[in-house]
């Protein structure tokens, strides 16, 4: 079973029954080869010194949540510096420049056989760029930077409750599942490819508008972003409990970034169309 996120979809260290992807791996609860213990988070023990380089000693929730944080950190500063300090004359050319930039390193990263940190960060950069001045438009149209403030908890909440309901009712990826959650997200991203396409040359269908077919696929848009969550939930558990090597944590913060940053992205349209401009 893979994600729907191509970014955990890449390494095959978060692959089900990849147990011994790295050296001296135990196997999901058991002492190791090595007599150690079961690791933090009844992920694999950790083997003997000569494999506790930083690449090869297995990743941790830890890791996962302190890349994360950084990564995300480095996006919500881009986007304040790029809503506080880029002057109205480059205020477009920002917002089309760090969309499209962070698109083409997010597709370099997602077919990447490792994640470079550094590589990440400008990721993080441009999508921080983006971010910033698409805020700032939704701050302006409803007239109040409030409606941020009320997205990004929003998104917060959204993200709380959904690990909750994943790990406390021991929500159950089936094949099912995933199938379904990956053929609504490669639809739902050819519709946007195609109201891309039609808007070069003038033809307008209201998706990406601000009104009632805008607003019922922003709730589209944030509703497969939930599931999409349950997905890379349930394969950062399993590179975890299959003994992914510790760098692999940078692949999963930048398939949650990529995903919480789509949540965002559609709460903010929610409310700011639901406020509508004053």
């Amino acid at each position: 079973m893979q994600s729907s996120n191509p970014v955990l979809n890449r390494s095959s260290a978060f692959a089900p029954g990849h147990g011994q992807a790295y050296p001296g791996a135990a196997p999901y609860g058991q002492p190791g080869p090595y007599g150690q213990q079961p690791g933090q988070y009844g992920g694999p023990g950790m083997p003997p010194q000569q494999y506790q380089g930083a690449d090869s000693r297995p990743m941790t929730l830890d890791d996962v949540i302190v890349k994360t944080a950084a990564t995300l950190g480095v996006v919500v500063a881009a986007a304040a510096l790029a809503w506080w300090f880029v002057p109205q004359a480059l205020v477009t050319p920002t917002l089309i420049g760090g969309a499209l930039v962070a698109f083409a390193i997010a597709m370099v990263l997602s077919f990447s056989r490792r994640i470079n940190p550094a590589v990440l960060m400008a990721y993080a950069v441009a999508e921080g760029a983006f971010l910033g001045i698409g805020s700032k438009f939704f701050a302006v149209y409803v007239g109040s930077s409030a409606i941020v403030v009320q997205a990004v908890l929003a998104t917060l909440v959204t993200f709380a409750l959904t690990l909750a309901t994943y790990k406390y009712f021991a929500i159950k990826v089936t094949p099912r599942f995933q199938k379904m959650v990956i053929l609504a997200t490669m639809g739902f991203a050819g519709v946007l490819l195609i109201n891309f396409v039609l808007g070069l040359f003038g033809l307008t269908t209201g998706i990406s508008g601000m009104g009632p077919l805008g607003l019922l696929f922003a709730f589209l848009g944030a509703g497969l972003a939930v599931f999409n969550l349950i997905l890379d939930f349930d394969m950062v558990e399993q590179g975890i409990r299959a003994g992914a090597p510790q760098n692999e944590a940078w692949r999963a913060a930048f398939g949650l970034t990529v995903t919480l940053v789509w949540l965002y992205w559609n709460i903010l349209r929610i409310l700011a169309i639901l406020r509508g401009g004053d």
